[in-house]
C-alpha cells in the first residue's frame, strides 16, 4: 500500500499541475497580431464593453465596464463591473494584467483567479485610443470596447471585418446595452 501511495501522490500532483498549466493559456489566435508601439498609459482608464461572446462569467450582464489602472508594482489592475439584469444586482471582478513580452506590444495575460491566466490581446485600436478590438487566446473570446457607450459605424464595421477574417463568428456577438 505504501508503494502505491509513493507513486499515486506524485502522479496525481503532476496531473493537477499539468491541468493548471494548460488552463493558463495566454496565446493569441492564429493569424491575429497584437498592436505594436502600444501606449499602455493611453489605454488605462474606463472602457465600455460594446460587444462580446456569451461567456458564463458575463452571463446576463449589461452596462459592463472595464477599468484599467496602474498598480504600484507596475502590473495593471483590472476592474470589471456589470449589471446582472436577471438577478437585478451589480457584479464586480478585480484582476491583474501583466505584459506577455514588452509593454510596447499589446499582448497581456490576465488573471482573476490565480494561478490561472488568460490571454488578452489588443489587435486593433484607433489612433486616439477610443475604440479597441480585443481577443483572448482563441476564437472563443472577443470584446469590442469603447470609451463611449456607442462606437462609430465605420469602426464597428472595421472590427467586425477583422474578426471575421480571423475566423470569429460575429453573428454570435452580444451587443451590450448601456442604460
Amino acid at each position: 500500500m505504501k508503494t502505491f501511495q509513493k507513486i499515486a501522490i506524485p502522479v496525481s500532483l503532476g496531473i493537477i499541475g499539468f491541468l493548471i498549466f494548460n488552463s493558463c493559456s495566454v496565446g493569441i489566435p492564429k493569424g491575429a497580431t497584437a498592436i505594436k508601439n502600444f501606449n499602455s498609459e493611453k489605454y488605462l482608464g474606463q472602457w465600455y464593453e460594446i460587444a462580446r461572446f456569451d461567456y458564463r462569467f458575463e452571463k446576463n450582464m449589461d452596462n459592463v465596464t472595464a477599468n484599467y489602472s496602474l498598480n504600484p508594482d507596475g502590473t495593471i489592475k483590472v476592474q470589471n463591473r456589470g449589471y446582472d439584469y436577471v438577478k437585478k444586482e451589480w457584479k464586480e471582478s478585480i484582476g491583474e494584467a501583466r505584459f506577455f513580452n514588452d509593454k510596447s506590444e499589446a499582448r497581456l495575460k490576465v488573471s482573476f483567479f490565480k494561478p490561472i491566466w488568460a490571454g488578452y490581446n489588443v489587435i486593433d485600436i484607433d489612433d486616439d485610443y477610443q475604440n479597441a478590438l480585443v481577443v483572448g487566446n482563441s476564437t472563443k473570446y472577443i470584446w469590442i470596447l469603447s470609451r463611449n457607450k456607442e462606437i462609430p459605424n465605420s469602426i464597428r464595421e472595421r472590427f467586425l471585418a477583422k474578426a471575421q477574417k480571423l475566423g470569429y463568428n460575429t453573428d454570435d456577438l452580444i451587443w451590450v446595452k448601456h442604460n
